[in-house]
């Protein structure tokens, strides 16, 4: 630490510590950010099981998967990033990581509860465990993308950024890899405590083997610096920069589709093609987890390389992709081949996961370092209250609204989605199995298509954000 700190006025261009070291920490921080998706989208990869145990429509899936978790997750992000600013970041991670590990194997517990004369659902006891992972999972993206800021220069931090984001679709593949046939194999459970107490673990070596690097340690000589920073005067400085906020908006339309059509991809394959949750998970799920992985890195990695020519591709090669991905997504979800299916989702989802190295580069390059947890925080409260939080939410009550119109229009109007899943859709008459049959997954399958058309609208602001983002980059 020393040495690195004597160091200091060469930290723009080497970077804090050996780059060995380097690549060890952000190897380490994307390895806990993959454990954050794999708990996070672990519900997803259970569902085709748990939904019909627990005898829950696809709105009330979505509020468990949407804005159940994410409610508390954005409001505790904020001043635990603005505590970052000043306190010891590692540390906030090392407890974070341990408290949503631990309410993820508690998830496995959820079982009806009754007090006295009180009787909770294993519903609302599941919600409460989710809130509590988001909870936990509050205090680990906007750390982590301070500290990758202050361990890589400017010119490098766009294609480690772009590493870090791979956690999103690699801990989404991991959930399905090894929750899938873990569900299948043992119930969806024994999935939540398996993948829950590895983190507790994972929390101890972190704390043990990473380092808190000095502040604003990466920013050229020259670059204003204060030792601490009001909030008011962060988000002033937040709030003056035109292109952090069109690319939010970019950002939040892109997870409000994203996240919404993750959460009900296995759900949609199981209905449309009649596969379990492990078979879906592997068959589908992971080959489109491994193409949007390559689709991230390669956007940060794309954008250093066009960097001295095009410093905004950072902003307009996302906007291409998710352009692009619209129509891959229509054929997804509107052909009857489940390869044809596949190539769609797999295309769809290396076009469009670009955007993620983009958000998290533009957020933290355009505001000074006593600024980029909370530009971070305030960025992912943002997108994760609107986009996560809303898009499976609205999935799943459009689906359920589209399934009531298609069974009232087949003179079935009081079946229920329930009767659909599970073991109760053996008990129908051959006249309401047809009608399940048919509006069952058709329900699901228009939700995704028109909520798959959003992303050229936010490939719309990705481009307005191209166009202000020279003049607000704090260090280029």
């Amino acid at each position: 630490m020393t040495a690195a700190a004597s160091d200091a006025g060469q930290g723009h261009i080497h970077g804090f510590g050996s780059r060995p070291y380097r690549t060890y920490v952000l190897t380490a921080l994307l390895f806990i950010f993959i454990l954050n998706f794999m708990d996070r989208a672990l519900l997803s990869v259970v569902a085709p099981q748990m939904k019909p145990e627990l005898g829950i429509s696809d709105t009330a899936f979505g509020l468990l998967t949407g804005f159940g978790f994410a409610l508390l997750y954005t409001i505790v992000g904020v001043p635990l990033a603005q505590f970052a600013e000043t306190r010891h970041r590692v540390w906030i991670m090392t407890v974070c990581v341990a408290l949503w590990s631990m309410m993820t194997a508690l998830c496995g517990l959820a079982a009806e509860i009754t007090i006295g004369s009180l009787t909770i659902g294993a519903f609302w006891v599941l919600l409460a465990c989710r809130v509590g992972v988001g909870i936990g999972e509050a205090g680990c993206t906007p750390q982590a993308n301070s500290l990758i800021a202050d361990y890589y220069p400017p010119r490098a931090r766009s294609t480690a950024l772009g590493y870090y984001a791979m956690g999103v679709t690699l801990g989404t593949m991991l959930a399905n890899v090894i929750g899938g046939p873990i569900t299948d194999a043992l119930g969806w459970r024994w999935a939540f405590f398996i993948l829950g107490v590895p983190g507790l673990l994972v929390a101890v070596v972190f704390k043990l083997t990473v380092r808190e690097p000095p502040r604003g340690y990466t920013d050229p000589p020259g670059t204003p610096r204060r030792e601490t920073v009001r909030f008011a005067d962060g988000l002033r400085e937040i709030a003056s920069k035109r292109s952090f906020w069109s690319m939010t908006t970019a950002a939040t339309i892109a997870a409000f589709c994203g996240y919404g059509i993750s959460s009900f991809q296995s759900l949609f394959i199981n209905r449309s093609f009649g596969l379990t949750a492990g078979e879906a998970a592997l068959m589908i799920n992971v080959p489109v987890a491994i193409a949007s992985s390559l689709g991230t890195l390669g956007t940060g990695w794309l954008a250093e390389k066009l960097g001295s020519r095009s410093p905004t591709a950072i902003a307009w090669l996302p906007a291409v992709g998710m352009t692009l991905s619209v129509p891959f997504y229509v054929l997804a979800f509107t052909t009857q081949n489940l390869w044809l299916c596949l190539f769609g989702l797999v295309v769809g989802g290396g076009a469009k996961y670009g955007y993620l190295a983009a958000q998290y580069t533009i957020g933290q390059g355009v505001v000074s370092a006593q600024t980029r947890a909370l530009s971070t925080a305030v960025l992912m409260f943002v997108i994760n209250m609107l986009g996560y939080g809303f898009g499976p939410l609205a999935i799943g009550w459009l689906s359920d609204v589209l399934f009531s119109m298609q069974v009232a229009a087949m003179d079935a109007p009081g079946l229920a989605r329930s009767a659909c899943e599970g073991a109760a859709r053996a008990n129908l008459s051959a006249t309401l199995e047809a009608v399940c049959a048919s509006a069952h997954p058709q329900s699901l399958q228009r939700s995704l298509l028109i909520t798959s058309g959003l992303y050229a609208v936010g490939g719309g602001f990705f481009l307005l954000t191209a166009r202000w983002l020279n003049r607000d980059l704090v260090a280029k």
